[in-house]
């Protein structure tokens, strides 16, 4: 979802609601992972004294394995954003600029985008199937959350 910017630029308090899905497009392009629900986006974008607030929450369903026992299942992740969007910065060299996101001359910002790659930058570095997830054996690679083996790994 392209949003045009435009209006809320121009007007102090003006107000856009966000409640969309991310395109099916862009989940399919994610290498790696496997949605098996969409991610929902609900926010809001609001013009403050010239600067737009953009607040969002982002929830969806990943198939994932665990990083211990490699069992599959279904994670769900919700998440919330907040991003400041200005159409230039005075100096382009400040050392804050990576605080802002920078819509430009077209006033146009992707959604879609910026939604997946929030949400792909807040997920844990390793998923576990549960907190205590005994992994696999390492002589005979059993599943120790199932069975115990007879090996002394």
């Amino acid at each position: 979802m392209v949003i045009d910017l435009k209006q809320l630029y121009n007007t102090v308090g003006e107000r856009l609601e966000l409640d969309f899905a991310v395109s099916d497009d862009k989940l399919q392009s994610v290498k790696g992972y496997s949605f098996t629900r969409p991610i929902t986006v609900k926010g809001t974008v609001v013009n403050r004294a010239g600067v737009l607030l953009l607040k969002y929450r982002a929830d969806f369903t990943l198939h994932v394995s665990c990083d211990r026992c490699l069992a599959e299942f279904d994670r769900d992740f919700s998440f919330e954003f907040s991003h400041i969007l200005v159409r230039e910065l005075e100096n382009s060299e400040d050392e804050f600029e990576e605080d802002y996101i920078i819509t430009e001359a077209d006033d146009k910002l992707d959604m879609d985008e910026l939604a997946l790659l929030d949400s792909l930058l807040e997920l844990p570095a390793k998923t576990l199937c549960k907190e205590d997830c005994k992994g696999l054996c390492p002589i005979c690679g059993t599943n120790l959350n199932e069975k115990q083996c007879g090996c002394n790994g």
